[in-house]
């Protein structure tokens, strides 16, 4: 009796190991040093896929990475992270939007509070006064509500410009892009600005990462991102394959 609750005591440890908080774009990447060859089998246009990868690359080096670089350079670190927080108050009504669509109520409740906390307090989002008081921030997109309501993720796919996806996060995109509150403004140049800030500003925040990447970049681009989409539909629940019969045998 005692050896079985020892066993079953070690197996929930097990499971709560799995549990992975990611809220780095760096654990991210490490992910797919996991596994490697992982996404094989959900690659099977990986030649189309490497092409327009190529064609990503190249644009990335000679056109948006030098203005990343300058954006970094010129930009202090305070007015960097206060831009971010801007563009991610802006982000959380659409993960409102598909937290009340996948019945995760709870957490609608909060990413609510968090846009209307950081909106007035936050002046416009400038400061993240929301996680300060605890309202935990989420990540939910249109391709994570498909899963919830059982699309199949279909093939890997490389979209251009936008880099890696599927077929189902290709198709959430397009609501996605609704979802934005940028999308509203009537002035066409502001609203590009916008869009255009957010890409320099996203793409500086990731110069540094760009050093952990090994071997075939490609593959571990793709892993990266696969193994992270399987993590958020499954809310972080990452469950292995051991029961205590499992460690029993051993």
């Amino acid at each position: 009796m005692g050896s079985n609750l020892d066993t079953e005591t070690i197996v929930m440890k097990k499971k709560k190991m799995f549990k992975i908080n990611i809220y780095m774009p760096v654990a991210i990447l490490l992910l797919s040093l996991c596994n490697s060859g992982y996404a094989i089998e959900e690659d099977p246009w990986e030649g189309m896929n490497r092409k327009i990868f190529v064609f990503n690359e190249f644009f990335d080096k000679y056109f948006l990475k030098p203005i990343a670089h300058t954006y970094d350079w010129l930009t202090p670190r305070p007015v960097d992270n206060h831009i971010t927080h801007v563009y991610d108050n802006l982000q959380d009504v659409g993960i409102f939007m598909n937290n009340v669509l996948q019945g995760k109520f709870e957490h609608a409740f909060t990413d609510a509070g968090r846009v209307l906390v950081n909106s007035t307090l936050g002046v416009a989002g400038i400061f993240d006064v929301a996680t300060n008081l605890g309202m935990e921030k989420h990540e939910e997109d249109f391709g994570q509500t498909f899963a919830v309501w059982r699309m199949g993720s279909g093939p890997y796919l490389v979209l251009p410009f936008l880099g890696p996806s599927t077929v189902r996060d290709a198709f959430g995109r397009i609501p996605d892009a609704y979802a934005l509150p940028q999308r509203y403004l009537d002035h066409v140049p502001t609203r590009n600005s916008v869009y255009g800030l957010d890409i320099v500003d996203t793409r500086a925040d990731l110069l540094k990462l760009e050093k952990l990447i090994q071997g075939d970049k490609y593959s571990f681009i793709r892993d990266a991102y696969l193994q992270r989409r399987e993590y958020l539909i499954a809310d972080g629940e990452i469950e292995d394959d051991f029961t205590a019969d499992d460690l029993d045998e051993e």
